[in-house]
């Protein structure tokens, strides 16, 4: 099922993006968990929607998950080019805060897959700062052998089994988080999966962000870009104006993704 609930869709290369904000996201996530209900829950951004143009998968899992939601002023761009409309963007940790404030007050826990060893533990200890009483089931790091069968993955998998979260965020970065949701999410056991990127970087204070000014008005990518120019370069300097590009051609008909 995508987006759940009545939200409005819209559809750009093939990707269901829902149109909520992120009140409207939080309060899917908790009653899907208080109902013990199974949601997927991801974004899409220009890099996502380039991965996704790329490799027939990435598409199929887009359309699988339960919501796929904004996250970036370059998909915005792209709907606007495509001759629609997407109102909200949002990115996570501008509202992480907010959903461990309504896990806390709901009684949903929350446990914390990703980033480099000690990461998790980090975010989870600025979460329950700033939230007293936010339940963390448990924190691991991203580092982690995840072929099928590998001891450690089995590892993983029967840890957040045991813990019982009733929320699970992923931060592996794409596409590694959604190739792992993709290949266990029948054996994760838990009712709402999230994928949220560097996530747990930002809030542990590992990463910087940019200033508010620039976050706040769309220009998020020009900050990460000054603040990690090697490894991002491509991504932003490149991956921005060939999704607007492909965008445009499939309008005119003249580009079609590979199924």
């Amino acid at each position: 099922m995508n987006c759940k609930l009545a939200f409005p869709r819209v559809e750009l290369l093939d990707v269901p993006i829902c149109d909520l904000s992120s009140a409207d996201l939080i309060s899917v996530m908790v009653d899907s968990a208080r109902r013990e209900e199974t949601l997927l829950v991801t974004y899409a951004n220009v890099y996502g929607m380039n991965l996704a143009w790329k490799q027939p998968w990435f598409t199929r899992f887009y359309q699988d998950a339960d919501v796929v939601f904004c996250d970036g002023v370059g998909v915005q761009w792209g709907a606007r080019l495509a001759g629609k409309t997407l109102h909200n963007r949002q990115t996570p940790p501008d509202w992480i805060e907010s959903l461990a404030l309504a896990a806390a007050e709901n009684e949903l826990s929350l446990f914390l897959l990703g980033g480099q060893p000690g990461i998790a533990e980090k975010a989870a200890g600025w979460l329950q700062s700033r939230v007293p009483g936010l339940v963390i089931s448990g924190c691991y790091h991203g580092y982690f052998e995840k072929t099928p069968g590998a001891a450690q993955n089995e590892a993983v998998l029967e840890k957040i089994r045991i813990a019982q979260p009733s929320i699970l965020l992923v931060g592996f970065g794409m596409p590694l988080q959604e190739e792992w949701i993709r290949e266990y999410r029948e054996q994760i056991r838990c009712s709402v999966i999230m994928t949220v990127g560097a996530l747990f970087d930002w809030i542990s204070g590992e990463k910087k962000r940019g200033p508010r000014w620039m976050t706040n008005n769309g220009l998020e990518w020009l900050s990460r870009l000054i603040l990690e120019p090697g490894r991002l370069w491509r991504r932003y300097i490149i991956g921005n104006p060939l999704f607007l590009l492909r965008v445009l051609l499939a309008r005119v008909g003249l580009s079609k993704k590979q199924n």
